[in-house]
């Protein structure tokens, strides 16, 4: 369905639940998937993620109390949640609006005064859980509806992007890096953004397929990172960059090469942390590695290192899962798979894979048949489009 239809369905659902006077807005934010450095955001290390045309719709209209109404077409069961610009703590009840209401604690505690409630509808597209992003979708979308409503037109959307970070970080307890809230921020349609996270520069890349798509299968087995490893692995990385940082100058993992990793490993004590770290350096230059190769419209050489990247994701970092692992197994072994990796937290999700045009249909028929027969339920498909970042619709 178009934009423009939906939106119209949005404001009249609006309409039903608030009232119908004036004052209505919409905005998108979008998921994002990211084609390949994974789980080096938080190690100083480079990203290449890029926004999709899926993400979460916000349609909002100003109170004139301190009272928020939010409202989700995603969870109707729950009705409308009512809280305050006065009660923006953590709260188990609060359910999904635990996240705009960490955007908001986040404004507030930069000084961003809200003098106002407001009445929110939001529905998203982005299947929940499944690593494409849904949560970061939803705090950029709340920072951009602040920005907007509020007037803080000195704040940029890196900034709102840093916001959403540090409300998950902060308010919502997991500590994810910077790349989800970045990519629905600035997203740029037909591209990935080659950002560093160690100093937040970034460049737009073209990501011209001329012959191929790109696939996200979803496992359907679902993850929280919240509750899952993630943050265990962070807390063996910083270990690890510790001890190098008796031997070494260095502020983060993403500093390193593969050879000087190779000549100092023996500072980290413990062979697992030691796993963590080498995938930290590695995929950081497989990343390098894989934006130079698609310049240059190598994209056989991208869909190998995107290979690469799983196999460490499955060995060195343990983030992958049975379900993956066989969604993986069968996409690189087929015909016509340039290269296929899980992307995102880990530990169920989503692979993505790029799949040459006319191989595309037997992608998904085959591998959904046989994945159905080995697992015991579907996956889902997605050949999705590289949209534009959060903005006003």
């Amino acid at each position: 369905m178009e934009v423009r239809k939906m939106k119209e369905r949005f404001i009249q659902k609006f309409q039903e639940l608030y009232g119908k006077e004036d004052g209505i807005r919409a905005y998108f934010a979008p998921g994002r998937v990211n084609l390949i450095g994974e789980h080096t955001d938080y190690n100083g290390g480079h990203v290449f993620p890029c926004a999709l045309t899926l993400g979460t719709y916000g349609i909002v209209r100003d109170r004139k109390d301190r009272k928020l109404r939010f409202y989700s077409m995603n969870f109707e069961g729950l009705g409308i949640i009512e809280t305050s610009l006065d009660e923006l703590v953590p709260d188990e009840a609060a359910n999904w609006t635990n996240y705009p209401k960490g955007v908001m604690w986040a404004f507030e505690k930069r000084g961003y005064k809200l003098t106002h409630g407001m009445d929110i509808l939001i529905y998203g597209n982005i299947p929940s859980g499944s690593g494409l992003s849904s949560s970061a979708s939803l705090e950029v979308l709340t920072g951009l509806i602040l920005k907007d409503t509020f007037g803080f037109e000195d704040l940029t959307m890196v900034e709102v992007a840093l916001i959403g970070q540090d409300s998950e970080n902060n308010f919502n307890g997991c500590n994810c890096g910077i790349m989800d809230q970045f990519a629905s921020a600035m997203g740029k349609k037909d591209h990935a953004i080659f950002l560093d996270t160690n100093t937040l520069n970034y460049e737009y890349a073209p990501v011209l397929l001329k012959d191929a798509k790109i696939v996200i299968t979803n496992s359907k087995v679902k993850h929280s990172l919240v509750d899952s490893a993630y943050n265990d692995r962070r807390k063996e990385c910083e270990t690890a960059l510790k001890e190098l940082q008796e031997k070494l100058p260095i502020q983060s993992l993403g500093e390193l090469t593969q050879e000087e990793f190779e000549l100092h490993k023996g500072a980290i004590k413990d062979p697992v942390r030691q796993r963590r770290a080498k995938h930290a350096v590695y995929e950081n230059q497989r990343t390098i590695r894989a934006v130079e190769a698609l310049r240059g419209n190598d994209v056989e050489l991208f869909g190998r290192l995107m290979n690469e990247s799983h196999q460490s994701l499955k060995e060195d970092y343990q983030v992958s899962c049975q379900e993956i692992d066989i969604l993986v197994d069968l996409a690189q072994a087929m015909p016509g798979v340039l290269g296929s990796r899980i992307t995102g937290g880990g530990f169920g999700g989503c692979t993505v894979s790029i799949v040459r045009n006319d191989a595309v249909d037997g992608f998904i028929s085959q591998i959904g048949k046989t994945y159905k027969e080995k697992v015991g339920h579907e996956a889902e498909f997605y050949v999705v489009e590289i949209g534009d970042g959060a903005r006003i619709i």
